[in-house]
This record gives structure tokens, sequence and C-alpha cells, in this order.
């Protein structure tokens, strides 16, 4: 991995965390295309995937610091079977980056999820720990390469007739004990001293921090004018196109 290789794959993380389009499925497939690319475990997709973290708490930084305790309760509810997947599925899960064909047939289910989110009726309701929990349980299964977690978030609040942009907002602020703990796994499995270069993972985190930043509006934006079909139709082509080609 050379310096032009972490740019360009710190610049798709921040394209596609908050896109639904599964960010880890473009990683593996990008990876898969660079000649020689190794990492330890998944320490440098958990780098970038930290610059994508602070673009969120930056962009939410107002309703961060003033989020009520129930608010806090339902973040902590939805955490939950995230850290429990990890925990007791971790190592088979972390194998699953390794297979871009299995990513490939994964980001086909992503895209008709996010063609369904159109189809669903308009919502009014409020986060409630009972609708964390399922987008909790979401979240874990988007652990997966290839099933995009602000995807799966989305359709699973969306479907329990949550208002959409309520939705969208507690699936990015989901996402930051998500990544704070995948981080610290990954750290504590192989450290910083792991890494050859650390030139390049900071080059990662800075694109995917700058690109992350302006993608978020574009999911408020996709979502409430019911355009999710796009990433559908988009997540479908790319799966199918590299069934075939690779």
């Amino acid at each position: 991995m050379n310096l032009v290789s972490s740019l360009l794959l710190g610049i798709i993380q921040g394209l596609t965390e908050f896109l639904p389009v599964s960010s880890s499925g473009h990683l593996v497939l990008a990876q898969s295309l660079i000649p020689s690319f190794s990492q330890p475990g998944v320490l440098f997709d958990v780098t970038i995937h930290l610059g994508t973290l602070l673009a969120v708490v930056y962009f939410f930084r107002g309703k961060i610091v003033s989020l009520s305790k129930n608010y806090l309760m339902a973040l902590v509810v939805g955490t939950i079977p995230a850290v429990l997947a990890g925990l007791v599925f971790g190592d088979f899960l972390e194998s699953l980056f390794s297979s871009a064909r299995a990513t490939a047939l994964q980001l086909i289910a992503t895209g008709a999820l996010n063609i369904f989110v159109d189809f669903l009726p308009k919502g009014m309701g409020e986060i409630t720990l009972k609708n964390s929990i399922f987008m909790g349980i979401a979240q874990a299964v988007s652990i997966i390469p290839g099933i995009s977690r602000s995807g799966a978030t989305i359709f699973t609040g969306v479907a329990a007739r949550v208002e959409r942009a309520k939705v969208a907002e507690f699936s990015f602020l989901l996402s930051i004990p998500a990544i704070l703990g995948a981080m610290v796994f990954q750290l504590g499995k192989y450290g910083f001293g792991a890494v050859e270069n650390p030139l390049n993972y900071l080059v990662g985190f800075l694109a995917s921090a700058v690109v992350g930043f302006f993608s978020i509006s574009l999911v408020f934006k996709f979502l409430l004018g019911r355009q999710f079909k796009v990433f559908g139709i988009y997540a479908i082509v790319l799966g199918v196109a590299f069934l075939l080609l690779k």
C-alpha cells in the first residue's frame, strides 16, 4: 500500500460510509484490485472508519452536546448487538473481509433494501428503546462486508415508521460507539506497532474525514426525496459487475 492507494481508499470510505452502499464492501472490492495490498487484520479499515467518525461528530456537534438521557439510552441499547456480535463472532466476521465474491453478493442484497426504502410508508414516530434495538441488530448484521450499515439501519427505522430524518440522524450517531469499539478492539489485538507506514494511515484517515463530512448531507437529501433507489440500483449493478468480471 502506498500513499496513492491509501488516499483512494480514504476517499472511498468517506463517500460510502454514510451513503447506503456499504463502505466495507467497497473497501474489500477496491483492496482486491490493489496489488500486494495488506494490513494487520482490518486495522487500516478501522483507521479510515475513524476518519468518518470524526466527520459525523463534527456534523452533529450541536445535537451531540444536547442529547437527552432517553436518547443516550437508546444509543447504548442500539450499540449492544454489534458489541455482542464482535465479541462472539469477531474472528469469523474478520475472515469475511477476504472474500470479494461474497461481498459482491451482499452488495446486491444491500441494493434491494435501498430500493424497498422508497416504497415504505411515511412515518412520524420517534426513536424509542424498542426500535433502537431493531436498528442495533441491523447494525450488527452490517458488520458483514457488503451489507451497508447506514442502509440496513435506515431501512429498519423507516420500516418501524420512525420519521425519516430522525432515522438517518440516529443511524449516523449510532455509528460513533460502533466505530470506537472496533478501533479499540483492533488496537488491542494488533497495536499501531504493526503498522509499517503510519503516513499511509494518516492520509487515509484525513481523506475519509473530509469526504465523509460532505457525504452526510447527500443521505438526507436522497432519503427525504425518496431517491434511495438510486443507491440501490448502483449497489446491485456493482455487485453483479464484480461477479461477472472478477
